[in-house]
This record gives C-alpha cells, sequence and structure tokens, in this order.
C-alpha cells in the first residue's frame, strides 16, 4: 500500500506535466481545429480534472461536485466527441483554476485519512489516466503542426545516427499465461486475468520495421498494389489518398523528410517508421513475405524465459522484457526523454530473454489481434474504460517515447481503430513459417 505522500506526489506530478504541456500555447491552439481524431485540448485538460475530481473526490457519493455543470462539460462517456468544440467551456484562466481548486482538494483527501484501498485504487486510476492524456496531448500537438514542448526532462542524447538491428529472435512454443497476474498491483481491467494460452513456435523480429525498410515499401509501389491490401485497408487507401505515411514528404532521389511536430527534418533511415495505421502495417507484411504477431506471440517474446537447452519456455513471467526491475534510461526510450524515437539498435539493455529489443518505450506497436476481452472479464468501476471499445479495435503492445514508465508492463494493452495513424505506433513483423 502506498503512504499518502507518496500518492500527492504521484497526483502532483501528473498534473504538473499536463500543464507544461499547454503551458506555451496560445488560447486558439488550445481549441484547436476541429478533428474526428483529436481533441480540443481546452476541453482535455478539464477532463482530467474533471476525472480526477469524479473519482477521488465523488466516487463515494457524499461530496458535491466543484463545479455544478462540470459533467454535461466533461464527461467523456456522456460527451459527443464531435461536439466538444461547441461547449460552454471555460476561459483558459476558468479551467485553470478549476483544476487548480480538484488538486488541492484531492491532496487535501489524500492527506485527511490514511489511504484506504479504496482510495489508493482511485488515486492511481486518476494518475494514470491523466498520463494516458499526456501522451494524447503529445500526439495531438504533432497532428496540428506545434511546436515540441518543452519539458523540464532530462533529455537523452539523439546525436547518434545508430544502426540497423537485422535478424529474429526465436521463440520457442507452449503453453503461456496471457494476461495480468495479481501480483502486479494496480492493473486495468482488461488485463484481467492471466490465463492459459497455446502459442506455435515462431520468430519474431529483433527490431521494429525502420524508416529504410517502409521506404523501399513505398518506393516498391506498395500503395499503388491492390493486392497488398485487404478489402478495408484499401478502402482506407482510397478514401484517404495515401501514397506514404501521413508526415511524410519527397525531397527527390531517395531523399524523404519527415514532419516533427513544426520541423521538417530528413528521414532518419535506423528509426522505426513511427504514424503508420494498421492498415499500412498490414501491407508492409504482405509485401515483405511476414506478417504481424498476434498479443499473445508478442507478450510471450517480451516476458517469457526459456529453458537452458532453449526448446521450451518457463512458467515465471517478467514484469519487463529484461526483468522485474523498473524501466530506466538505459532500457528504455520513454518519458520524453529522447522528444522522439532513437534508433532501433539502441538500449541493449533493454533485450527480452530471447534478443528482442525495444518491445517497451519508442513507438508503439500494432498486433494482429482484435481488442477484445479475456475469459471471465468484468468492468471495473470505470466501465467505460475497455467495454465500450471491444469491436473494431487492434491491440497495441509496448509503450513509446511519450508513455510514462510507471504506466506501462508487458502485460499492458493498448487499442486504437485501425485506421489510426496520428498516434506515435509502428510495427515490427514475423517470420510467416513456424521455426
Amino acid at each position: 500500500m502506498l503512504s499518502s505522500s507518496q500518492l500527492t506526489d504521484l497526483a502532483t506530478e501528473a498534473r504538473a506535466r499536463t500543464l507544461e504541456l499547454i503551458a506555451d500555447l496560445e488560447d486558439e491552439q488550445l481549441l484547436g481545429p476541429r478533428l474526428k481524431i483529436v481533441n480540443p485540448l481546452l476541453w482535455e485538460i478539464g477532463h482530467v480534472a474533471w476525472f480526477q475530481e469524479r473519482w477521488v473526490l465523488r466516487h463515494d457519493g457524499r461530496t458535491p461536485p466543484v463545479r455544478a455543470d462540470g459533467d454535461t462539460l466533461w464527461d467523456s462517456a456522456a460527451v459527443p466527441h464531435e461536439i466538444r468544440w461547441d461547449l460552454p467551456l471555460p476561459s483558459r484562466q476558468g479551467t485553470l483554476e478549476f483544476m487548480a481548486e480538484v488538486a488541492d482538494r484531492v491532496v487535501v483527501r489524500i492527506g485527511s485519512e490514511a489511504p484506504t484501498r479504496a482510495l489508493t485504487y482511485f488515486c492511481l486510476l486518476t494518475v494514470f489516466h491523466e498520463d494516458m492524456h499526456t501522451e494524447a496531448i503529445t500526439y495531438t500537438r504533432q497532428t496540428h503542426g506545434y511546436p515540441a514542448p518543452c519539458l523540464g526532462v532530462p533529455n537523452a542524447d539523439t546525436r547518434d545516427g545508430g544502426g540497423p538491428l537485422a535478424g529474429d529472435g526465436v521463440i520457442p512454443g507452449g503453453t503461456y499465461q496471457l494476461g495480468g497476474t495479481h501480483d502486479l498491483g494496480f492493473i486495468f481491467d482488461n488485463e484481467k486475468w492471466a490465463h492459459a494460452v497455446e502459442v506455435a513456435p515462431f520468430a519474431l523480429a529483433r527490431a521494429p520495421v525502420t524508416n529504410t525498410e517502409f521506404a523501399a515499401f513505398v518506393r516498391d509501389r506498395g500503395y499503388q498494389r491492390r493486392a497488398l491490401w485487404s478489402d478495408e485497408g484499401w478502402c482506407w487507401r482510397e478514401g484517404a489518398d495515401a501514397e506514404h505515411p501521413v508526415y511524410w514528404r519527397y525531397e527527390g532521389g531517395d531523399r524523404w523528410c519527415r514532419r516533427h511536430f513544426d520541423r521538417w527534418v530528413p528521414l532518419e533511415p535506423h528509426h522505426p517508421v513511427i504514424h503508420v495505421n494498421w492498415h499500412e502495417a498490414e501491407a508492409y507484411c504482405r509485401w515483405a513475405g511476414r506478417r504481424l504477431p498476434t498479443e499473445a506471440e508478442w507478450e510471450l517474446a517480451a516476458s517469457a524465459e526459456p529453458t537452458s537447452d532453449g526448446r521450451h519456455i518457463v512458467a515465471r513471467k517478467r514484469r519487463y522484457p529484461w526483468g522485474d526491475d523498473p524501466p530506466t534510461a538505459e532500457r528504455a526510450n520513454m518519458d520524453w526523454r529522447a522528444m522522439g524515437c532513437l534508433p532501433v539498435n539502441a538500449l541493449p539493455d533493454g533485450d527480452s530473454a530471447f534478443g528482442v529489443r525495444q518491445m517497451i518505450g519508442n513507438v508503439w506497436e500494432w498486433t494482429a489481434t482484435e481488442f477484445g476481452p479475456y475469459p471471465g472479464f468484468a468492468p471495473d468501476p470505470y466501465k467505460e474504460y475497455s467495454a465500450p471499445w471491444f469491436t473494431g479495435h487492434k491491440v497495441l503492445r509496448g509503450g513509446c517515447w511519450t508513455t510514462r514508465a510507471r504506466l506501462i508492463r508487458n502485460s499492458w494493452r493498448n487499442f486504437y481503430q485501425p485506421h489510426r495513424r496520428d498516434v506515435w505506433v509502428g510495427f515490427r513483423t514475423c517470420a510467416l513459417r513456424a521455426v
């Protein structure tokens, strides 16, 4: 059980990061253009404070709301996305005052009693919820072409161009316990609970697909070849008129640039391709004679350990690819440290037991799996977190460079619709044949 001071520190730090991410933006930028894929940032920052108030202060039904209109403004389950620009939102100053008032009351609530199991749960729920929104705020800045945020975090050295990381990790099959286990502490409902699945032996790329590798697909007219695309993927490609990843620009010859926030930079050859959707990843796999891993394969490669002869897996699951110790800068690119991706051969200290690298951090990874409930699924108190999204979404794994290290683990499941390419997502591939 965490102490009152630990819970206070977590909540305070999460709120400080939210405010830091929008501090340099003008009022007009906080509203931003009306898009289907992102929220107006003015609404989003009010929402994270409302969510904290709803679950930390009001979950027991005894405390009145800070604002009488809060539920009608910021309840994401009740307020349709398309009208969030039209709501009578408080001004920037009014929103910041609401956020400060909620934060102050939360600190008082945490300090007024020894943390109960319920209070601890709801404090952590709201911290992790805010962590997810700070990642969303970061990709919203990318979507709109705003400048990269200026954050008070230690920066990784990204001057080294790095290199490729070829080859596959060969993973033995067997019975594997997919999902979260009771010893992990706080986990989300869609991770519950670990259950036995059978996985055949397979070979998984040691690194995600790089910009150089994906550029070869583009150069070989991968976006024009109907046979490489599913019906749904081809329909998306035609509707989007897509010829290459969304933030790429052709410079002539073999030269490409990509937009990184508000700047165009030369395409880094050994960085993972990023901002590609599931359809693009699937088409690339067909072109390359590969496939996307299932989420069971992905989690097994990240968390299982082999027997001494390498022919079987052992029952113990690692919390992270490298073991059970928390992420560090030497193991994973997270927490905005690099303000972008690192080369795929970086961070060998983060390898899994099978030599697969960067399975945590750097770039989210699409899997072949449709997002759905595990056996015996039951929603947690925040019922809207998982259950409404069990149709039409694909599972992503691993986190990215903006993901909070305290949020992620091998069993953590993300989920997006397959057409989304605004998020910080790439992919790695599997060999077609079992090994």
